[in-house]
């Protein structure tokens, strides 16, 4: 009779499988995070983010125009406004010297204005809104480092679910 049984030596290959699975995903992740999120931002990397600061400022005027265009629209997204104003918040600690830029968001990559448009689906365009912003960040993560290339994903990443939420 042999040594081990044909069950017990597929639990371990199984067992062998998971620990190197394990093992290679904690090498990863200390790898993702190696810099501890202070890695020197480097002047353009920082226009960049504070860039990203301004279209998510724009993105929050877009649902406070959402609210003020339709009201039940409003309500029912309040969740999600929550959701942008406390990403921005972290956009804005995560960017060096980064400030409040309300003239300036009105005219930052996410296209939005102070209000929604007149005679238009008030959900769609908000939707847009949020996919536009979505891409920006997106399309910066790419050039930032560490932490901040994180948040910008993470951020986009959420912008993405509410995009279908919108849907």
């Amino acid at each position: 009779m042999p040594a081990t049984s044909p069950l017990a030596t597929v639990a371990l290959r199984r067992r062998t499988l998971l620990a190197t699975s394990a093992a290679g995903l904690g090498a990863l992740l200390v790898g993702c995070t190696s810099d501890g999120g202070t890695a020197q931002v480097t002047p353009q990397q920082a226009d960049e983010l504070a860039g990203q600061v301004s279209t998510q400022e724009a993105l929050v005027a877009a649902f406070a125009a959402a609210g003020t265009a339709d009201p039940a629209l409003g309500a029912q997204v309040a969740p999600l406004a929550d959701q942008v104003q406390q990403q921005l918040e972290r956009l804005k600690a995560a960017a060096p010297g980064a400030t409040s830029s309300a003239g300036s968001s009105a005219g930052s990559s996410a296209g939005s204005s102070a209000a929604a448009p007149a005679g238009q689906d008030v959900k769609a365009w908000l939707r847009t809104q949020v996919s536009t912003t979505a891409d920006s960040h997106a399309t910066a993560c790419l050039t930032q480092t560490g932490a901040r290339a994180a948040l910008l994903g993470s951020i986009a990443a959420g912008l993405r679910g509410m995009d279908g939420e919108l849907a």
